[in-house]
């Protein structure tokens, strides 16, 4: 059995439980093993607060302050993607240059003081999950971050795949 839903979000901390509380519940439901849920609850976490404080207005029509989340869980995998309408990642090279148009990779977490408040978001996603992309939305700008994570059922699971 597949279940996808997918949340149009304003760009406000309340926000962040609101989807991580809506994922938990889904996955419980569904009888996903509670440390993967919590896994990708953290990870989801992350990935909305990092959309709430850095995808910025970017003047883009309707999507100004906001962002989205959309989850699937789809047999044996879950995907999760958070867009934002902010400016995306800042380009690897210079204005003109084929490398302008990759992301550049946020700062490694060995880089990044152990007591520091921030700057490990991402980092702690690629931990979570088993294989996250991260980069930039084609045309209007923004930043999507994406990451999947093989699923473990509990015993007698509702929702299980067969």
């Amino acid at each position: 059995m597949s279940i996808w839903w997918s949340l149009h979000l304003r760009r406000e901390a309340a926000s962040v439980p609101l989807a991580r509380r809506l994922l938990l519940g889904t996955m419980e439901t569904a009888g996903v093993d509670p440390d993967i849920s919590y896994d990708l609850s953290v990870a989801l976490s992350e990935a909305c607060a990092n959309a709430v404080e850095h995808g910025g207005d970017t003047g883009h029509g309707d999507s100004r302050g906001a962002y989205r989340v959309t989850a699937y869980l789809d047999g044996e995998k879950c995907r999760i993607e958070v867009a934002d309408s902010g400016p995306g990642f800042p380009a690897a090279g210079t204005a003109g240059s084929p490398a302008a148009e990759a992301p550049r990779r946020p700062v490694p977490v060995a880089a990044v003081p152990y007591d520091a408040e921030s700057g490990r978001g991402l980092s702690l996603i690629e931990e979570l999950a088993d294989h996250v992309t991260i980069g930039n939305k084609p045309g209007r700008g923004g930043a999507v971050v994406s990451f999947d994570k093989m699923l473990k059922w509990q015993k007698d699971a509702p929702l299980m795949a067969v």
